[in-house]
Parts: structure tokens; C-alpha cells; sequence
């Protein structure tokens, strides 16, 4: 069975940080593009950061840009998002996804292969 579970989330502060990992399961995770998205309330989602299958390439959008970086362990086959100088406009449910490509997809546009369950970042003040 496939499976991308996202953790980490929970309510933190503004300026606090949080590290967000996807678990992945039920396929060869070292073929794929994993990307992190985001829907706030009352917004459309969003493509956040990306990795590339071999970890080499990273994408992140400019509203997050200097704050998240994203990284992978292939040996885990887990990927993570570490969010620093969290802003409470980065509230938001928290999701991994997957797309077999050598080259970086950071579109919440695209059909990705895979999705996974959210995990919810609250930024209060």
C-alpha cells in the first residue's frame, strides 16, 4: 500500500520552528520528486518546497524562501521540512506528494502520483 504520512505539526509561536517529515512507503521513493504543499484556509494550494529524486535540486516558493528548507534521507525514505521564522500566514495543512521525475515538480497543479494525509502548522500571534 502506498503511503506518505506527513508529521510534525502543531502550534508553535511566530518565530518559532517546527520540522515537518513524510514517511514514505509502498514504492521505490528513490525515483521520485517529493514536494511539500500547503492550504490555508480560504486559499488555494500551494506549492511550498521541493526536492529532487537524488536530492541534489530544491525549489522553494518566495513566500518561504530564507525560512523552510527541504531535505531527504533515501536510506529513511523520509523527507523534511524544516520551517524556521514561522509566520502565523504560514498556517496551514501540511501535505507531502510525489511524482516520478528526475526533475524537480513544484506545481499543486500537477497530477502528482501520489498524495498524502496533512499535517496541520498552526503560527499563532
Amino acid at each position: 500500500e502506498v503511503q506518505l504520512q506527513a508529521s510534525g505539526g502543531g502550534l508553535v509561536q511566530a518565530g518559532g520552528s517546527l520540522r515537518l517529515s513524510c514517511a514514505v512507503s509502498g514504492f521505490n521513493f528513490d525515483d521520485y520528486t517529493i514536494g511539500w504543499f500547503r492550504q490555508a484556509p480560504g486559499k488555494e494550494r500551494e506549492g511550498v518546497s521541493c526536492i529532487s529524486s537524488a536530492g541534489v535540486n530544491t525549489y522553494s516558493s518566495d513566500s518561504v524562501k530564507g525560512r523552510f528548507t527541504v531535505s531527504r534521507d533515501n536510506a529513511k525514505n523520509t523527507v523534511y521540512l524544516q520551517m524556521n521564522s514561522l509566520k502565523p500566514e504560514d498556517t496551514a495543512v501540511y501535505h507531502c506528494a510525489a511524482v516520478r521525475s528526475a526533475e524537480i515538480v513544484c506545481d499543486a497543479s500537477f497530477p502528482m502520483n501520489y498524495w498524502g494525509k496533512g499535517t496541520l502548522v498552526t503560527v499563532s500571534s
